[in-house]
């Protein structure tokens, strides 16, 4: 600012103002060619207004040098909604737009992105998924000013790159929806079950007939004749009862239970909308498998614990399995499922079943049984002989306890095994031929546990 001194103006030229709120708006200096932000703000509003001082025209200056040092020291910086803001109205996503050099952008704008600062701009937004409920609602208040595609689960989850296991660790679709006002409010009916169904089961499980056979149902509202159905599909209707109710009881019959599920409209909707992407998802053949009897799981697909006791008899209608074990064993159908993780450690496990399970080939299985297991006796025998004997044995395996969302992983079904190989006493080492290989990417993981 001019000031006087001995009765002169002497002209002093500003190089650095640092200002907190009163200059957000307001105020024209053309000249202004750097803009550094210290200052965190979730407005987006806010943020357009403050950059906005410095994108104003004047001659000799080629471009705005924007210095965000908020973005560098705070991890939970909001980068996607930032550039969002900037780029304005399209049906790509802002990780795409960045990626691909912002396309998009006004004719006669650009924004120019050093090499680091672009990767750890798409990291950043690549790891944020520890949205909170009300930053997920904001985002669905927000999505119609960002994009012309219509709102649903899908266009929702792909635009911004969430995966639809972040989402509903906040809540179902629907209500996250209702809460951001952007459907009615609707009946709580049902609303619990058919959420920790999603999350916990059917977002953690792969399977295209099983999927579709949950699809079907939710079409006719789950108001089915079950006079109409092959024993496979009343299995899978058992599965499905354990999916949503959890415990027996609370209904007189399957048939009961299954039409239950459909006494809310908006979260039948809900579990159309979530078959739909699921099914979309799949990008691998599953397999039929020839047993002696009926059940309705398919090979290579991924099934919880509880699908897969109610899928082989060991949970019916009125009695649900409590088992929890490596190794479950149904006596009326001669048949033993094995669950197998190949990483484990002893946060999970205890040092007695801490076991060497890996893949020796596409088609061997090296397993250690738990460590009471003899060649001579009980269960140990009952392998030896299985062939002999007419048992089956079936394996299922998974990768680890857990996934990267913290949430329990599934079974891969490997389908049935026969012992050509058996080593040791109290634990056995069994080395398992399977009839169908297993799909290449659990190959690939289970070798990398093998062992001499």
């Amino acid at each position: 600012m001019p000031k006087k001194e001995s009765g002169k103006i002497l002209e002093k030229t500003i190089n650095y103002l640092f200002v907190v709120d009163i200059f957000n708006e307001g105020i024209d200096i053309p000249d202004i060619d750097t803009v550094l932000f210290l200052r965190p703000t979730e407005s987006l509003t806010v943020f357009l207004q403050q950059l906005g001082r410095g994108l104003r025209l004047a001659e000799n200056k080629e471009c705005l040098t924007v210095l965000d040092f908020v973005g560098n020291s705070r991890p939970e910086y909001d980068f996607e909604g930032k550039f969002r803001a900037l780029v304005g109205k399209t049906n790509t996503s802002t990780r795409k737009e960045i990626e691909d050099d912002f396309p998009h952008l006004p004719l006669g704008c650009s924004i120019v992105l050093e090499k680091k600062a672009k990767e750890f701009i798409l990291e950043n937004i690549k790891k944020a998924t520890s949205l909170n409920r009300n930053q997920l609602i904001n985002k669905i208040l927000n999505y119609k000013y960002q994009t012309t595609l219509p709102l649903s689960l899908k266009n929702f989850s792909d635009f911004y790159h969430i995966p639809l296991k972040v989402i509903y660790k906040k809540g179902n679709w629907k209500r996250l929806c209702a809460q951001a006002g952007q459907i009615a409010d609707f009946n709580v009916i049902n609303e619990r079950e058919i959420y920790r169904a999603i999350n916990k089961k059917w977002l953690s499980c792969n399977s295209a007939s099983y999927f579709q056979f949950i699809l079907t149902l939710a079409k006719q509202n789950f108001n089915i004749d079950f006079k109409t159905l092959n024993e496979q599909e009343k299995l899978m209707c058992l599965m499905l009862h354990y999916d949503v109710w959890i415990e027996p009881g609370g209904f007189s019959t399957l048939e009961e239970s299954i039409h239950a599920i459909g006494k809310n409209d908006v979260l039948v909707n809900e579990i159309i909308e979530i078959m739909e992407i699921l099914i979309d998802k799949i990008d691998y053949m599953e397999k039929d498998i020839s047993l002696p009897y009926c059940q309705p799981l398919k090979l290579h697909s991924r099934y919880t614990r509880d699908q897969i006791l109610a899928a082989f008899g060991l949970s019916t209608f009125e009695v649900k399995s409590s088992n929890r074990e490596g190794v479950a064993e149904n006596t009326k159908i001669n048949t033993e499922l094995l669950f197998i993780d190949l990483i484990k450690s002893e946060s999970d496990f205890s040092p007695s079943t801490l076991y060497q399970d890996f893949a020796m080939s596409e088609t061997l299985f090296h397993w250690q049984t738990q460590n009471s297991a003899r060649p001579d006796l009980g269960r140990g025998l009952s392998y030896v002989n299985h062939i002999d004997s007419g048992k089956i044995i079936l394996l299922f395996v998974r990768e680890r306890k857990r996934n990267e969302f913290d949430s329990t992983m599934s079974y891969v079904f490997l389908g049935d095994a026969n012992l050509i190989e058996h080593s040791g006493y109290k634990p056995m080492n069994i080395t398992w031929k399977l009839r169908e290989p297993m799909p290449h990417y659990l190959w690939k993981e289970s070798a990398k546990m093998a062992v001499g």
